[in-house]
């Protein structure tokens, strides 16, 4: 779930989060792949350039994803869901749906937004000290359960406060957009 997520830097919002933290490197703007270095609103509520996936001792992918049911519970999630509770910015993010011997791609997001915030998870990376994020996923809306049965958690911007500062993160979670809309790409 969630292996791509896409920034359009022909709106205005996206470009302004692109440059903001382009002054750290090369920072991926359209199709953002894991290990990508990207956006993201940090815990303190600032721009900040991350890499995508966390670094899983003796794993040899990254972890680009983590649960929101469970991520309490598992040691490589606990402290970041306390103190390291980041924003996600993007256009929208990608989905392939099996369908026999091919896979359709889907460019998903809430109707009528114009952006989405995924709601993520930042930690240091112990190796090289490089901050990185992982994105956290929850069971898919109906509407979109043919495709995958899992999804972001995408966040209001009403709630982004309460999500990066906040003490109940289960509960900001529990009011994250649920209907989505998508289209063939």
């Amino acid at each position: 779930m969630c292996g791509r997520y896409y920034i359009d830097t022909d709106d205005p919002e996206m470009r302004a989060i692109a440059d903001g933290v382009g002054r750290y490197g090369n920072v991926a703007a359209g199709e953002v792949f894991p290990t990508n270095v990207a956006p993201v609103v940090s815990p303190k509520g600032t721009l900040a350039a991350m890499r995508w996936g966390f670094t899983f001792p003796g794993g040899k992918s990254p972890v680009i994803n983590a649960r929101s049911e469970t991520a309490r519970e598992k040691p490589m999630f606990r402290r970041p869901m306390v103190s390291g509770r980041c924003l996600i910015p993007a256009s929208w993010y990608y989905e392939w749906e099996k369908q026999r011997s091919k896979k359709v791609k889907y460019a998903v997001k809430p109707p009528g937004e114009h952006n989405i915030f995924m709601a993520g998870l930042s930690a240091e990376d112990r190796d090289t000290g490089q901050e990185c994020f992982v994105i956290l996923t929850r069971p898919a809306w109906e509407g979109i359960a043919f495709i995958h049965d899992r999804m972001p958690v995408i966040l209001p911007r009403a709630i982004h406060d309460e999500w990066l500062f906040g003490s109940d993160p289960y509960g900001t979670m529990s009011r994250a957009l649920d209907m989505m809309e998508y289209s063939e790409v």
